[in-house]
């Protein structure tokens, strides 16, 4: 995932900030947003929380690794359309339940 990050930085810095932050160094919100897996992925817009559904029940965030880097710039697309329209929760690009293989 951090090499996903890495290379879609360039390509998103017109409408995405990208901020890695050590959860053991800032715990502040670990509770708050149940920040426990390895890699997570938040979206804020204008200091609020983005939601997105993903399909998968946790419209939090995404807690996996992204392999394909068109797929998450697509979705860092799609957050910043419909925060830029005021809606807190935006719908995903593609559907990531368990019954698809993605």
């Amino acid at each position: 995932m951090d090499e996903v990050l890495a290379s879609v930085a360039e390509t998103i810095k017109n409408f995405a900030v990208i901020y890695l932050v050590d959860i053991t160094e800032v715990p502040d919100f670990n509770t708050m947003y149940e920040l426990y897996d390895p890699s997570t992925v938040m979206f804020f817009f204008r200091n609020k929380h983005i939601m997105i559904d993903l399909g998968t029940g946790n419209n939090n965030k995404i807690n996996w690794a992204l392999k394909d880097k068109q797929e998450f710039i697509d979705i860092i697309e799609t957050v910043y359309r419909g925060a830029r329209k005021g809606r807190g929760l935006v719908i995903a690009p593609k559907d990531y339940s368990t019954k698809y293989r993605y």
